[in-house]
């Protein structure tokens, strides 16, 4: 029985990631939001990666009437009490504006001498009714004082891996999801899989209605003919 999975994204590259992903465990579809109609965006107003992360999986199941992944992630530097956190995306008041979230960490932290941080992802897979389950992943490293590299994207350029001795923006995207936050929930969400397929069958059968019941209508001879022709 083939199963699928929606995940609350545009991103190919995320979809195609996933596949991969999942390919040696058979027939698994993997879907994105790109392959279904125009539907209302989900509001990610929780005070927790985890609560974000539910909640964006939830609307979209509830959409869809489909199993749903989503994730959220940020960073979170000690200095700065947690800070940019579920506002990463958007710290600098534009969302997604990467060059101001940066210069805003990086005026923040000027005066800083602990520079350690830590990037977060949760994943969170829901169903319909509202069960879900979840993973975490985190990597540890440090802030510098200047942006450094041109690859990667958001905070890459400020965030120093001291394993590599360099920062997530001077390596390639290959080498970063080795040991990236993102790249170690997908891990653990993988090695499960086949627990979670398992769940996701006993959860979307309760979704089933129940088959009709005829057996009151065994004796009656008018149902029966009608039944025989």
């Amino acid at each position: 029985m083939e199963s699928t999975i929606v995940l609350a994204t545009n991103n190919s590259n995320k979809v195609r990631e996933m596949r991969e992903l999942l390919s040696q465990y058979g027939k698994v579809q993997v879907k994105s939001l790109s392959d279904f109609g125009p539907m209302p965006e989900a509001v990610e107003d929780g005070e927790t990666f985890e609560e974000n992360a539910y909640k964006k999986a939830l609307h979209y199941a509830k959409v869809l009437g489909l199993p749903c992944l989503a994730d959220d992630s940020g960073l979170c530097v000690d200095a700065l009490d947690g800070r940019p956190g579920v506002y990463s995306a958007r710290y600098a008041g534009e969302h997604g504006d990467d060059a101001q979230n940066c210069a805003k960490v990086l005026h923040e932290m000027e005066n800083q001498e602990n520079r350690a941080a830590h990037f977060t992802c949760v994943l969170s897979l829901a169903v319909p009714s509202g069960p879900a389950l979840t993973w975490e992943g985190r990597c540890e490293g440090e802030i510098l004082r200047e942006k450094r590299g041109n690859s990667g994207f958001g905070y890459d350029p400020l965030f120093f891996y001291p394993n590599f001795g360099k920062t997530f923006a001077e390596v390639p995207l290959s080498q970063k999801n080795t040991i990236s936050h993102r790249g170690k929930a997908l891990q653990e969400f993988a090695a499960e899989f086949p627990k979670v397929e398992a769940w996701l069958r006993q959860r979307m059968d309760e979704l089933k209605p129940p088959k009709p019941d005829h057996s009151e209508f065994e004796h009656n001879d008018w149902s029966q003919e009608r039944m025989v022709k």
